[in-house]
């Protein structure tokens, strides 16, 4: 899972980017230079801790996620399509971050002029989109060059120029598409394409030392943290950061609460796999079947698939092994297309 932490200059992305990742990435401003700091992140999962303590394995392995600190984007940036390098980095990412100046520094002025959420969230937004326009544009009219030229597809022309046609209607109305409703072949279409208004796009206010969050409406999920104060106390040792955050009021850091905040974005579970070798969580979309929640383990584990041993983590928490969950009835045989769910353990039976 990867996120792209995105902003205009001055808004504090690389001080989140730290709050997230307990890094020190120098927060100087990159004065429009496309520039790309990234760091992988263990999940937190207190279940997969039990699960460790329970079996005691060599191995204890968290799910992870990637967070993207992308510099070089600037307002206007979108009047001629986002430059190359740049597109290139976005459209890597499975959703983005928006982080939104509210914090107020005479030592840091707003390229603006002035703080202002909601006008930079309707920015970032227009720009996102007028890229997604011009893209569509193009290829419409590459699309137009092909059917004049002959020798290619009429029908698989036609097929492209319908959808990028509804497409560029749904922009020319100022409207994003990550809810317009696109059929698999149409996503193979798309594939690589790189339209930014269809990832999942959270808003990331970024507070001052205690600020209370703004009232903004947001068309897109929104979160308020405050990332000076978050990043310097991810960057102390554990023990002083505990009596940190009881000073300042704060039960849980960003790091925790935007892992949560993102799967939810992204639509996203965890399952497990455990035994003496190897507590693991993995990563799946919500409602993956057993074979898919296979393939994220292993391909041949997929093309092998014959059956799934399944145990809820809670379940076998509460019984006190395997042993105790099958005598039990808590431990269960499943088919290629049980949907898993949110905290399943998976052990596939498998023959290749």
């Amino acid at each position: 899972m990867k996120l792209g932490i995105i902003g205009f200059p001055q808004s504090g992305k690389t001080t989140i980017f730290n709050a997230l990742t307990r890094g020190n990435t120098p927060t100087t401003a990159s004065a429009g230079r496309i520039e790309v700091h990234t760091a992988v992140v263990d999940v937190p999962d207190p279940r997969v801790d039990r699960l460790s303590e329970m079996f005691k394995p060599r191995k204890t392995i968290y799910a992870k996620v990637t967070y993207a600190d992308i510099a070089g984007l600037e307002g206007g940036a979108a009047k001629s399509g986002f430059a190359g390098p740049l597109l290139n980095q976005l459209t890597q990412m499975d959703g983005l971050l928006h982080v939104v100046r509210c914090f107020a520094a005479d030592s840091v002025p707003h390229p603006s002029g002035s703080v202002d959420p909601a006008r930079d969230i309707a920015s970032m937004d227009a720009e996102l989109l007028l890229n997604d326009l011009i893209a569509v544009e193009r290829k419409l009219e590459r699309l137009t060059e092909e059917r004049k030229k002959g020798g290619t597809d009429k029908v698989l022309n036609e097929r492209q120029t319908a959808l990028f046609t509804r497409l560029h209607e749904i922009l020319s109305t100022e409207t994003p598409l990550r809810g317009a409703e696109i059929s698999a072949e149409e996503e193979k279409f798309l594939s690589g394409f790189g339209l930014l208004t269809r990832k999942p796009i959270l808003v990331l206010l970024n507070l001052g030392d205690g600020q209370a969050e703004p009232a903004i409406q947001t068309k897109v999920p929104s979160v308020g943290l405050q990332g000076k104060l978050e990043m310097e106390i991810a960057q102390l040792p554990p023990e002083d950061a505990t009596i940190f955050m009881k000073e300042y009021g704060i039960t849980e850091l960003s790091l925790n609460r935007m892992i949560k905040i993102s799967y939810d974005l992204l639509n996203q579970q965890s399952f497990f796999t455990v035994g003496e070798d190897e507590v693991r969580a993995w990563t799946t979309r919500r409602n993956a079947t057993a074979v898919e929640a296979a393939g994220e383990i292993h391909t041949d584990l997929q093309k092998g698939f014959v059956r799934a041993e399944v145990v809820a983590c809670q379940d076998l928490l509460e019984v006190g092994g395997m042993a105790e969950a099958k005598a039990k009835g808590k431990l269960r045989l499943e088919g290629k297309e049980y949907p898993v769910k949110d905290g399943d353990i998976v052990h596939i039976r498998f023959n290749v």
